[in-house]
């Protein structure tokens, strides 16, 4: 069920949809800024803190995929484990330490911190690999990890300096992996349960809490969480057909869709608003902001000549700025940073991505 793999729990190659947008009446909200790349082709925006700070990975000159840190200075190459061949940041917190995967010394990639210009190794559970998602303001970093040398199944973990610490499973369950936690060390993630599914879950006080699925589900999956504790995440609602949901006390909201078929929620701010992804009619992949109950097209809310295509949103700071990824003017699949310009409202934004249940559409592999 879990894999640890690059942008989110099971890597699914990106389908590349040029958008062509017409503006909203509302008229542009955000500007746009492109983040480039390491030298390659291609970058993906994973997350960002309360200053502005962006992590994610991007494509060096030989194709080889690191981690990033974007700030007014540009982006910056952040490495890998010693003797690694790729690296991939997926959380940063407000005092700009950020967790992430890396390659080294074998082919299995291990969860990293990287603070003060140097990347430490996490270790693992007891078996073969580590991945980290996702660290609060207090440093306690959350991920998931294999257990035993024989057993390729991981489990979530939660790591606060003194080594990781096994949350476990769902009743029934073999696998589990946490995807963040709030600075109130409230965790989320997705786990296995009986009978082969897989369902979103909340570790608080000690215990993990089935969130269930929405209506017509079988699986579900937690993506983010505030610190009001509202949750975000996706949850199928029939055979083949997903929805992103928003949990605020134990009550799963369906937010919909674009008008196609499938959504899924990324993450969240204090303010509740909710970055994900969603199809629309014609099946292509489009940011999106849903508003007083409906979905409405991020890409008629940025200049109508921007060029871009806005694809998926991966999250959401304080300050409504959004990250994530599209196809930029080039035609090349970029990191993208938008803006609220003075004229935008507060707004529960969903960005987008297509596909199927438990996947985490922070980019593809």
């Amino acid at each position: 069920m879990w894999r640890c793999t690059k942008f989110g729990l099971v890597g699914n190659v990106v389908v590349v949809f040029v958008c062509s947008a017409g503006m909203s009446a509302r008229g542009a909200q955000y500007s746009v800024t492109d983040l480039g790349t390491l030298g390659g082709a291609s970058s993906v925006a994973d997350a960002i803190n309360s200053n502005g700070a962006i992590v994610g990975e991007a494509a060096l000159a030989g194709g080889q995929l690191d981690a990033f840190l974007y700030t007014s200075d540009g982006m910056q190459d952040l490495g890998t484990l010693p003797v690694g061949a790729f690296s991939a940041a997926g959380g940063v917190n407000a005092s700009g330490e950020i967790v992430g995967q890396s390659t080294g010394r074998t082919e299995y990639t291990h969860a990293f911190l990287y603070s003060s210009s140097n990347m430490q190794d996490l270790g693992t559970l007891g078996g073969n690999s580590s991945c980290a998602y996702g660290i609060n303001d207090g440093g306690q970093i959350v991920g998931a990890a294999s257990f035993s040398m024989a057993d390729p199944n991981q489990h979530a973990f939660l790591y606060s300096g003194s080594g990781m610490q096994d949350l476990g499973t769902l009743s029934g369950g073999s696998s589990s992996g946490a995807t963040a936690i709030n600075n109130n060390g409230e965790i989320v993630g997705v786990s296995e349960i009986s009978g082969g599914k897989s369902h979103a879950f909340v570790y608080t006080g000690g215990s993990m809490q089935d969130l269930g699925t929405l209506p017509g589900g079988l699986n579900s999956q937690a993506n983010a969480v505030n610190d009001s504790g509202h949750i975000v995440g996706n949850s199928d609602v029939s055979a083949g057909v997903q929805h992103a949901f928003l949990d605020v006390n134990g009550s799963l909201q369906d937010l919909g869709t674009l008008g196609g078929t499938n959504s899924g929620a990324n993450g969240i701010n204090s303010g509740d608003e909710v970055v994900g992804w969603s199809n629309t009619l014609s099946g292509d992949e489009h940011a999106a902001i849903f508003v007083g109950g409906s979905l409405e097209d991020l890409n008629a809310l940025v200049p109508a000549n921007s060029g871009w295509g806005l694809q998926v949103a991966t999250a959401v700071n304080d300050d409504g700025m959004i990250v994530g990824f599209g196809v930029n003017p080039l035609g090349q699949q970029h990191a993208f940073l938008l803006t609220p310009t003075p004229e935008a409202g507060t707004v529960l934004v969903l960005g987008v991505g297509g596909g199927g249940l438990l996947r985490r559409r922070r980019g593809g592999r």
